[in-house]
């Protein structure tokens, strides 16, 4: 038995947490590179962020816990929103979060994927940080249906503010645009991606110039600027100051996307275009938003009461298209955060298109984008205005946000052996801004805060019982597997006879002889010429280099192993690893010549221990509706051959 190749190399987190020691060429981009990387930056990361001066202040004032319009109250609001976005967003995630970076890639998944491997469960049994990311990621998902509705119901119902006349279609047109927003996922984004940026600037120019109009004629609430106000406000609401905290989180939407996609543009473009282009712009924005109610002493819907009256429509035009833009950024995020807990055995098997033939991170996953689609429409026709929907955007928000400040804790103490000293006073920091936006969300419970929950445990629910249905599914299993090398040996004193082309059965063990292929030899006495069981490996590191990601072991008699390895932001496909094989180890791969044997399990509930009842019940329906090896892998379908089996859980 030889072996011709060597492992790739498993992926390490860094021990030097003040600069990543995985930095990418897209963290330091070329300078000729650097203003396109900036742009597209502007049109996918700051979508969210970058359309909350549509509602947060509006909420602050007006909503269900708003506070008056008062010269103290608004200084207050406005201190707060600044430091909001100091702290949360400069501070923690692009000073500090940003560098806690998997390969270059950032986001819930490659966060867990930093800690060590020593530190996690190797059994059936979930860990507690495992736990909280799958939890995180569920919040995620609840985000990615909210964002859609709210923006774009919020930049619609300017509409309103031009004319009454128009309020009743406000609900029917944002239900259409939806439609549209998700009819569109199927064709890609490759195009529409390249005019989101200047799109943006527009959008970000418009922000700057409607505040500064404001602010000259009131310059005096730049004093807002002193952190003072905030804590004289504190000082003063007491608790209607804490109960604002619900809306003042409007403002920080989005920060969870600066991390996530720091793969596809880097730490530098996503900072230079924070400082230079999107807080002036925001800030600019809310503080004209609050000279203007200061100015006019009125609360109602003040973005658009800023908005001359001959712009209006333009300006519902253009608050659209930007709503459109930050709806698109969380639905590829949903489909990017689907694929990444396939990968990494979090979640069921789905449809995975590709859309695009040059970029690997463009997909379209059809049953989440139906499922998103769905929720967002129920969303708007249920809550009807952006005020309602306000009180379920929360939740989701700062959930994600306190989950990923504790799962940085263990990253920086346990991969990074930060002393907890040290560790303990900025994790502290985080902890306070996030679980006082939280604790204040928490209030808008039965307002609206129930559906990301109620979406989130269902969510949760799913992956974890996949999780360790899967597990438990491989132990069963592993106890009926039989030694590969017992197997080659009877099969050298039997000497079965062998036809030509090639047999792929799918592997989880390397070592024991899959199910299928027993099943094969028991029906059939014959073998193919070329036996290749192939394990499909998912690495705790975002991609695999091609030149990597293949392992091969000739085991004799025509039998190879064959490990691919693949990175948790990748999709597998087996024929294109048979392909590399025989290109490089010379494995006899023939297209049209190589069958694939699947095995098509019947799971039976028992009474073994390992798992409740009713989710071994769950398991075995969400195993039935996953979509099948053969549409996930990408192998042809008229090559396939399935052989039945019965197992218990």
């Amino acid at each position: 038995m030889q072996q011709a190749a060597s492992a790739p190399p498993k992926s390490q987190a860094s021990d030097v947490p003040e600069e990543s020691a995985n930095d990418t060429h897209s963290n330091h981009p070329h300078p000729t590179a650097l203003s396109p990387l900036v742009i597209a930056a502007l049109g996918v990361v700051f979508g969210d962020i970058g359309t909350s001066p549509l509602y947060a202040v509006k909420e602050c004032v007006e909503g269900e816990h708003a506070v008056a319009a008062t010269h103290d109250n608004i200084f207050g609001i406005l201190s707060l929103i600044v430091w909001s976005l100091i702290a949360v967003i400069a501070v923690k995630y692009l000073t500090f979060i940003m560098k806690a970076d998997n390969k270059g890639e950032g986001g819930m998944f490659a966060l867990l994927a930093l800690i060590p491997p020593k530190k996690k469960q190797a059994t059936t049994h979930i860990s507690l940080t495992a736990g909280l990311v799958i939890f995180g990621a569920a919040l995620l998902y609840g985000d990615g249906v909210i964002t859609p509705a709210i923006s774009v119901l919020s930049a619609v119902e300017g509409l309103a503010v031009a004319t009454t006349a128009l309020k009743p279609g406000v609900v029917p047109l944002t239900c259409l645009i939806l439609l549209g927003v998700f009819w569109v996922q199927k064709k890609g984004t490759a195009g529409i991606g390249r005019i989101f940026g200047p799109i943006m600037i527009v959008w970000f120019l418009s922000l700057a110039l409607l505040g500064i109009f404001q602010i000259i004629e009131r310059p005096s609430v730049l004093q807002a600027l002193s952190p003072t106000y905030a804590v004289n406000f504190f000082l003063v609401q007491k608790w209607n100051s804490f109960l604002v905290l619900s809306s003042v989180v409007l403002v920080i939407t989005g920060g969870e996307a600066l991390y996530a996609d720091m793969g596809h543009f880097g730490r530098r473009p996503i900072r230079l275009a924070w400082y230079l282009v999107v807080l002036p712009a925001l800030l600019l924005n809310y503080f004209g938003q609050g000279a203007l109610i200061l100015g006019r002493e009125a609360a109602t819907n003040p973005f658009y009461a800023m908005v001359p009256k001959s712009l209006i429509y333009p300006m519902v035009a253009l608050s659209t298209m930007a709503a459109i833009i930050a709806s698109q950024a969380m639905i590829s995020g949903a489909f990017s955060l689907t694929r990444q807990a396939i990968q990494l055995g979090f979640f069921p098997r789905v449809t995975i298109v590709h859309t695009s033939g040059t970029a690997e991170g463009q997909i379209y996953i059809p049953e989440i984008n139906a499922a998103l689609m769905l929720a967002c429409l129920w969303l708007v026709l249920t809550f009807k205005e952006s005020t309602a929907l306000a009180s379920a955007y929360g939740i989701a928000v700062t959930g994600s946000m306190t989950i990923t400040s504790i799962i940085y804790f263990v990253v920086v103490t346990k991969a990074w052996h930060w002393a907890y000293w040290r560790a303990i006073p900025l994790v502290g920091l985080f902890l306070l801004f996030d679980l006082s936006f939280f604790g204040a969300n928490l209030l808008k419970f039965f307002s609206g805060g129930w559906v990301p929950i109620g979406m989130a445990v269902i969510i949760f629910l799913v992956m974890t019982t996949w999780k360790k249905g899967r597990a438990l599914l491989a132990r069963s299993v592993a106890d009926r597997l039989l030694p590969i090398d017992m197997f080659l040996t009877d099969l050298a004193s039997i000497k079965p006879p062998r036809v030509p082309g090639m047999a792929v059965f799918m592997s989880s063990n390397p070592n024991g002889v899959p199910i299928v292929l027993l099943h094969h030899w028991k029906h059939n006495q014959m073998l193919h010429e070329a036996v290749v069981l192939l394990s499909v490996i998912s690495e705790n590191q975002p991609e695999v280099p091609p030149a990597e990601r293949i392992v091969l072991k000739d085991l004799g008699q025509g039998f190879y192993h064959l490990a691919a390895h693949y990175g948790f932001m990748q999709t597998p496909n087996v024929p294109d690893v048979l392909r590399r094989a025989a290109a490089l180890y010379a494995v006899p791969y023939t297209p049209g010549k190589t069958s694939y044997y699947l095995g098509r399990e019947t799971l039976l509930a028992t009474k073994k221990s390992g798992m409740q009842p009713w989710r071994k019940m769950l398991f075995s329906f969400i195993s039935r509706n996953s979509r099948s090896a053969t549409q996930y892998f990408g192998i042809p379908p008229d090559r396939v051959v399935e052989l039945g089996m019965q197992i218990d859980l």
